[in-house]
Protein backbone atom coordinates (compact mmCIF):
# COMPACT_ATOMS: atom_id res chain seq x y z
CA UNK A 1 0.00 0.00 0.00
CA UNK A 2 0.91 3.64 -0.97
CA UNK A 3 0.55 6.45 1.60
CA UNK A 4 0.63 10.29 1.08
CA UNK A 5 1.19 11.86 4.49
CA UNK A 6 1.13 16.17 4.45
CA UNK A 7 3.51 17.22 7.61
CA UNK A 8 5.96 14.67 8.17
CA UNK A 9 8.56 16.61 9.65
CA UNK A 10 5.71 17.28 12.34
CA UNK A 11 5.30 15.82 15.10
CA UNK A 12 2.17 13.30 14.59
CA UNK A 13 2.82 12.93 11.02
CA UNK A 14 6.49 11.54 11.90
CA UNK A 15 5.40 8.82 14.19
CA UNK A 16 2.09 7.83 11.40
CA UNK A 17 4.70 8.07 8.78
CA UNK A 18 7.18 5.42 11.17
CA UNK A 19 4.20 3.34 11.83
CA UNK A 20 2.94 2.77 8.59
CA UNK A 21 6.57 2.08 7.49
CA UNK A 22 6.82 -0.67 9.74
CA UNK A 23 4.21 -2.61 8.51
CA UNK A 24 5.50 -2.61 4.75
CA UNK A 25 4.15 0.77 3.37
CA UNK A 26 5.67 2.99 0.92
CA UNK A 27 5.27 6.64 2.12
CA UNK A 28 5.47 10.13 0.34
CA UNK A 29 5.75 12.82 2.48
CA UNK A 30 5.24 16.28 2.39
CA UNK A 31 6.12 19.06 4.92
CA UNK A 32 6.74 23.16 4.49
CA UNK A 33 9.02 22.91 7.26
CA UNK A 34 7.81 26.14 8.13
CA UNK A 35 9.83 28.10 11.07
CA UNK A 36 6.56 28.15 13.42
CA UNK A 37 8.91 26.21 16.00
CA UNK A 38 12.64 25.34 16.18
CA UNK A 39 12.75 24.01 12.53
CA UNK A 40 15.77 21.91 13.60
CA UNK A 41 13.44 19.37 15.12
CA UNK A 42 11.18 19.21 12.07
CA UNK A 43 14.77 18.28 10.13
CA UNK A 44 15.99 15.74 12.92
CA UNK A 45 12.81 14.09 12.38
CA UNK A 46 12.73 14.03 8.72
CA UNK A 47 16.46 12.84 8.59
CA UNK A 48 15.39 9.64 10.70
CA UNK A 49 12.65 8.72 8.57
CA UNK A 50 15.03 9.49 5.15
CA UNK A 51 17.05 6.88 6.44
CA UNK A 52 13.97 4.48 6.40
CA UNK A 53 13.62 2.54 2.91
CA UNK A 54 10.14 3.22 1.88
CA UNK A 55 10.11 6.96 2.98
CA UNK A 56 10.54 9.37 0.19
CA UNK A 57 9.62 13.27 0.68
CA UNK A 58 8.85 16.89 -0.62
CA UNK A 59 9.58 19.94 1.23
CA UNK A 60 7.30 22.35 0.08
CA UNK A 61 4.32 24.54 1.28
CA UNK A 62 0.53 23.43 0.69
CA UNK A 63 0.24 26.70 -0.93
CA UNK A 64 2.33 25.44 -3.58
CA UNK A 65 0.02 24.27 -5.10
CA UNK A 66 1.99 22.58 -8.58
CA UNK A 67 4.76 21.35 -6.56
CA UNK A 68 2.08 19.51 -4.37
CA UNK A 69 0.00 18.21 -7.61
CA UNK A 70 3.74 16.79 -8.86
CA UNK A 71 4.33 14.82 -5.67
CA UNK A 72 1.05 13.46 -5.30
CA UNK A 73 0.94 12.30 -9.13
CA UNK A 74 4.51 11.05 -8.49
CA UNK A 75 3.76 9.09 -5.36
CA UNK A 76 0.00 7.46 -6.82
CA UNK A 77 -1.08 7.13 -3.14
CA UNK A 78 -4.07 4.52 -2.41
CA UNK A 79 -4.54 7.02 0.68
CA UNK A 80 -3.70 10.68 1.87
CA UNK A 81 -3.73 11.39 4.83
CA UNK A 82 -3.81 15.31 5.76
CA UNK A 83 -1.72 16.36 8.89
CA UNK A 84 -0.05 19.39 7.82
CA UNK A 85 -1.79 22.70 9.07
CA UNK A 86 -0.67 26.11 10.82
CA UNK A 87 -1.08 25.22 14.60
CA UNK A 88 -1.41 27.35 17.92
CA UNK A 89 -4.41 29.16 19.57
CA UNK A 90 -2.48 32.20 20.51
CA UNK A 91 -0.43 32.75 17.38
CA UNK A 92 -3.98 32.21 15.27
CA UNK A 93 -5.08 35.89 17.31
CA UNK A 94 -1.35 37.35 16.35
CA UNK A 95 -0.94 36.35 12.48
CA UNK A 96 -4.84 34.44 11.60
CA UNK A 97 -3.33 35.13 7.50
CA UNK A 98 -1.00 32.10 8.39
CA UNK A 99 -3.99 29.93 9.16
CA UNK A 100 -6.17 30.72 6.36
CA UNK A 101 -3.09 30.00 3.50
CA UNK A 102 -1.90 26.73 5.51
CA UNK A 103 -5.37 25.49 6.78
CA UNK A 104 -7.70 26.45 4.15
CA UNK A 105 -6.07 27.09 0.61
CA UNK A 106 -3.42 24.25 1.82
CA UNK A 107 -6.40 22.29 2.69
CA UNK A 108 -8.09 22.38 -0.65
CA UNK A 109 -5.28 22.02 -2.31
CA UNK A 110 -4.66 18.55 -0.66
CA UNK A 111 -8.56 17.73 -1.60
CA UNK A 112 -8.01 18.50 -4.79
CA UNK A 113 -5.01 16.49 -5.27
CA UNK A 114 -6.48 13.45 -3.53
CA UNK A 115 -9.72 14.12 -6.40
CA UNK A 116 -7.52 13.48 -9.30
CA UNK A 117 -5.34 10.85 -8.24
CA UNK A 118 -8.40 8.84 -7.11
CA UNK A 119 -7.15 8.32 -3.66
CA UNK A 120 -9.54 5.37 -2.11
CA UNK A 121 -9.68 7.44 1.32
CA UNK A 122 -9.00 10.87 2.57
CA UNK A 123 -8.18 11.50 6.01
CA UNK A 124 -7.81 14.65 7.34
CA UNK A 125 -6.75 16.36 10.68
CA UNK A 126 -8.70 18.12 12.45
CA UNK A 127 -9.50 19.15 16.35
CA UNK A 128 -11.00 18.98 19.70
CA UNK A 129 -10.95 22.87 19.92
CA UNK A 130 -13.94 22.56 17.01
CA UNK A 131 -15.80 21.91 20.35
CA UNK A 132 -15.73 25.87 21.42
CA UNK A 133 -17.64 26.88 23.90
CA UNK A 134 -19.72 23.40 24.49
CA UNK A 135 -19.96 22.52 28.26
CA UNK A 136 -21.89 19.17 27.61
CA UNK A 137 -18.61 16.40 28.21
CA UNK A 138 -17.93 14.11 26.86
CA UNK A 139 -17.74 15.99 23.52
CA UNK A 140 -19.49 13.28 21.31
CA UNK A 141 -18.96 13.75 16.96
CA UNK A 142 -22.61 14.21 16.75
CA UNK A 143 -22.80 17.35 19.00
CA UNK A 144 -23.26 20.47 17.41
CA UNK A 145 -20.09 22.64 16.97
CA UNK A 146 -20.85 26.87 16.04
CA UNK A 147 -18.98 28.26 19.14
CA UNK A 148 -15.72 28.17 17.76
CA UNK A 149 -12.95 30.21 20.45
CA UNK A 150 -9.96 30.52 18.09
CA UNK A 151 -9.30 31.50 14.61
CA UNK A 152 -7.64 28.18 14.70
CA UNK A 153 -10.45 26.39 15.51
CA UNK A 154 -12.89 28.18 13.29
CA UNK A 155 -9.93 27.20 10.36
CA UNK A 156 -10.73 23.46 11.35
CA UNK A 157 -14.23 23.47 11.58
CA UNK A 158 -14.20 24.90 7.87
CA UNK A 159 -12.06 21.83 7.12
CA UNK A 160 -14.74 19.75 8.11
CA UNK A 161 -17.58 21.07 6.04
CA UNK A 162 -14.82 21.26 3.21
CA UNK A 163 -14.36 17.91 3.75
CA UNK A 164 -18.41 16.74 3.77
CA UNK A 165 -19.06 18.64 0.51
CA UNK A 166 -15.91 17.10 -1.49
CA UNK A 167 -17.09 14.05 -0.12
CA UNK A 168 -21.11 14.12 -0.86
CA UNK A 169 -20.02 16.38 -4.70
CA UNK A 170 -17.46 13.69 -6.02
CA UNK A 171 -18.32 10.74 -3.95
CA UNK A 172 -14.90 10.35 -2.27
CA UNK A 173 -14.33 8.83 1.17
CA UNK A 174 -13.34 11.43 3.37
CA UNK A 175 -12.73 10.57 6.90
CA UNK A 176 -12.14 14.14 9.79
CA UNK A 177 -10.24 12.98 13.26
CA UNK A 178 -10.11 15.16 16.11
CA UNK A 179 -7.54 15.29 17.88
CA UNK A 180 -7.67 15.96 21.42
CA UNK A 181 -4.53 16.94 23.07
CA UNK A 182 -1.28 14.37 21.85
CA UNK A 183 1.61 14.70 23.44
CA UNK A 184 4.95 12.20 23.80
CA UNK A 185 8.28 12.50 22.18
CA UNK A 186 9.20 14.33 19.32
CA UNK A 187 6.23 16.35 20.57
CA UNK A 188 6.16 20.28 19.41
CA UNK A 189 8.02 22.75 21.86
CA UNK A 190 4.91 25.07 22.11
CA UNK A 191 2.99 22.52 23.14
CA UNK A 192 2.38 22.48 27.30
CA UNK A 193 4.32 19.31 28.17
CA UNK A 194 7.93 20.26 26.46
CA UNK A 195 7.22 23.82 27.75
CA UNK A 196 6.91 22.75 30.95
CA UNK A 197 9.42 19.84 30.96
CA UNK A 198 12.10 22.44 29.61
CA UNK A 199 11.29 25.13 32.22
CA UNK A 200 11.48 22.51 35.18
CA UNK A 201 14.89 21.36 34.13
CA UNK A 202 16.08 24.93 33.09
CA UNK A 203 14.55 26.22 36.95
CA UNK A 204 12.90 28.30 35.25
CA UNK A 205 8.91 29.65 35.97
CA UNK A 206 6.29 27.62 33.85
CA UNK A 207 2.89 29.87 32.94
CA UNK A 208 0.06 27.63 34.04
CA UNK A 209 -3.26 29.14 32.38
CA UNK A 210 -6.87 29.78 34.00
CA UNK A 211 -4.65 29.76 37.73
CA UNK A 212 -4.86 25.91 36.95
CA UNK A 213 -8.45 25.04 36.50
CA UNK A 214 -7.75 23.54 33.31
CA UNK A 215 -8.45 20.23 32.44
CA UNK A 216 -7.26 18.27 29.20
CA UNK A 217 -8.05 14.91 27.69
CA UNK A 218 -4.12 14.11 27.16
CA UNK A 219 -3.63 11.59 23.99
CA UNK A 220 -0.36 9.48 23.98
CA UNK A 221 1.00 9.80 20.48
CA UNK A 222 1.08 6.22 19.66
CA UNK A 223 -2.47 5.81 20.60
CA UNK A 224 -3.58 8.14 18.56
CA UNK A 225 -1.66 6.71 15.66
CA UNK A 226 -2.84 3.61 16.46
CA UNK A 227 -6.27 5.26 16.18
CA UNK A 228 -5.61 6.50 12.50
CA UNK A 229 -4.16 3.60 10.86
CA UNK A 230 -7.29 1.67 12.03
CA UNK A 231 -9.28 4.45 10.41
CA UNK A 232 -7.45 4.13 7.40
CA UNK A 233 -9.45 0.71 6.13
CA UNK A 234 -12.56 2.00 7.73
CA UNK A 235 -13.50 3.36 4.83
CA UNK A 236 -16.83 5.82 5.41
CA UNK A 237 -19.74 4.63 3.31
CA UNK A 238 -20.86 1.53 2.01
CA UNK A 239 -20.49 -1.15 2.56
CA UNK A 240 -19.36 -0.03 5.88
CA UNK A 241 -23.04 0.71 7.19
CA UNK A 242 -23.89 3.18 10.31
CA UNK A 243 -22.83 1.75 13.64
CA UNK A 244 -24.65 3.45 17.03
CA UNK A 245 -23.83 7.08 17.64
CA UNK A 246 -22.40 7.60 14.10
CA UNK A 247 -21.64 10.54 12.39
CA UNK A 248 -21.87 9.21 8.97
CA UNK A 249 -23.06 11.59 6.67
CA UNK A 250 -26.68 10.60 5.54
CA UNK A 251 -25.75 12.41 2.08
CA UNK A 252 -22.19 11.47 1.84
CA UNK A 253 -19.12 9.12 2.54
CA UNK A 254 -18.09 11.18 5.27
CA UNK A 255 -17.41 11.15 8.97
CA UNK A 256 -16.01 12.67 11.47
CA UNK A 257 -14.42 10.56 14.58
CA UNK A 258 -12.88 11.63 18.28
CA UNK A 259 -9.38 10.06 18.86
CA UNK A 260 -8.71 10.63 22.83
CA UNK A 261 -7.85 8.79 25.73
CA UNK A 262 -11.45 9.28 27.41
CA UNK A 263 -9.95 10.67 30.85
CA UNK A 264 -10.42 14.25 31.67
CA UNK A 265 -7.16 14.95 33.32
CA UNK A 266 -6.62 17.96 35.65
CA UNK A 267 -3.11 20.68 34.43
CA UNK A 268 -2.23 20.27 38.46
CA UNK A 269 -1.89 16.39 38.35
CA UNK A 270 -0.36 16.76 34.40
CA UNK A 271 2.25 19.00 36.18
CA UNK A 272 2.53 16.46 39.16
CA UNK A 273 3.55 13.42 36.64
CA UNK A 274 6.51 15.83 35.17
CA UNK A 275 7.67 16.59 38.46
CA UNK A 276 8.00 12.51 39.43
CA UNK A 277 9.47 11.60 35.75
CA UNK A 278 12.19 14.72 36.64
CA UNK A 279 12.20 14.19 39.71
CA UNK A 280 12.02 17.98 40.20
CA UNK A 281 9.94 20.79 41.64
CA UNK A 282 8.26 23.18 39.15
CA UNK A 283 8.20 26.22 39.91
CA UNK A 284 4.39 27.34 38.92
CA UNK A 285 3.68 30.88 37.70
CA UNK A 286 -0.39 30.86 37.59
CA UNK A 287 -2.27 33.26 34.93
CA UNK A 288 -5.76 34.33 33.90
CA UNK A 289 -6.68 32.09 30.78
CA UNK A 290 -5.11 33.02 27.49
CA UNK A 291 -7.36 34.29 24.77
CA UNK A 292 -9.33 31.68 22.37
CA UNK A 293 -8.73 29.34 25.00
CA UNK A 294 -11.29 26.51 26.62
CA UNK A 295 -11.26 25.67 30.41
CA UNK A 296 -11.67 21.66 29.28
CA UNK A 297 -11.66 18.98 26.47
CA UNK A 298 -12.86 15.60 27.35
CA UNK A 299 -13.65 12.75 24.89
CA UNK A 300 -16.41 10.49 23.64
CA UNK A 301 -14.10 8.01 22.13
CA UNK A 302 -16.63 5.24 21.69
CA UNK A 303 -17.39 5.44 18.08
CA UNK A 304 -13.74 5.29 17.30
CA UNK A 305 -13.69 2.23 19.35
CA UNK A 306 -17.35 0.66 18.05
CA UNK A 307 -15.67 1.21 14.62
CA UNK A 308 -12.52 -0.27 15.09
CA UNK A 309 -12.37 -2.42 18.37
CA UNK A 310 -9.74 -0.19 19.67
CA UNK A 311 -9.46 2.45 22.18
CA UNK A 312 -6.58 4.84 23.71
CA UNK A 313 -5.86 3.89 27.06
CA UNK A 314 -1.97 4.62 27.69
CA UNK A 315 -1.89 6.22 31.39
CA UNK A 316 -0.90 9.99 32.29
CA UNK A 317 2.31 9.11 34.07
CA UNK A 318 3.38 5.82 31.57
CA UNK A 319 3.14 8.34 28.84
CA UNK A 320 4.85 11.64 30.49
CA UNK A 321 7.67 9.30 31.62
CA UNK A 322 8.48 8.00 28.31
CA UNK A 323 8.42 11.88 27.17
CA UNK A 324 11.17 13.11 29.61
CA UNK A 325 13.22 10.15 28.35
CA UNK A 326 13.17 10.90 25.22
CA UNK A 327 13.58 14.88 25.84
CA UNK A 328 16.71 14.07 28.29
CA UNK A 329 17.98 11.62 25.48
CA UNK A 330 17.30 14.54 22.90
CA UNK A 331 19.16 17.09 24.71
CA UNK A 332 21.54 14.91 26.03
CA UNK A 333 24.91 16.75 24.83
CA UNK A 334 22.85 20.11 27.17
CA UNK A 335 22.55 18.06 29.81
CA UNK A 336 26.12 17.01 29.73
CA UNK A 337 27.85 20.31 29.23
CA UNK A 338 25.41 21.56 32.32
CA UNK A 339 27.01 18.19 34.38
CA UNK A 340 30.47 19.74 33.52
CA UNK A 341 29.86 23.00 34.47
CA UNK A 342 31.97 24.28 38.18
CA UNK A 343 29.29 25.11 40.75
Amino acid sequence: MRAFITGTAGFIGYHLANHLIDEGWTVHGYDGMTDYYDVSLKVARHDLLRARAGFTATEARLEDNDTLMRAVTRAAPDVVVHLAAQAGVRWSIENPRAYVDANIIGTFNVMEAARQRGARHLLMASTSSVYGANTRMPYAETDKCDTQMSFYAATKKANEAMGHAWAHIHKMPVTLFRFFTVYGPWGRPDMALFKFTRGIYEGRPIDIYNRGQMWRDFTYVTDLVRGIRLLIDVIPGPPHTAVEGDSLSPVAPFRVVNIGNSEKVRLEDFIDAIEAATGRKAIRNYMPMQAGDVPATWANAGLLQRLTGYRPQTDIREGVARFVDWYRDYHHSEFDLKARRPA
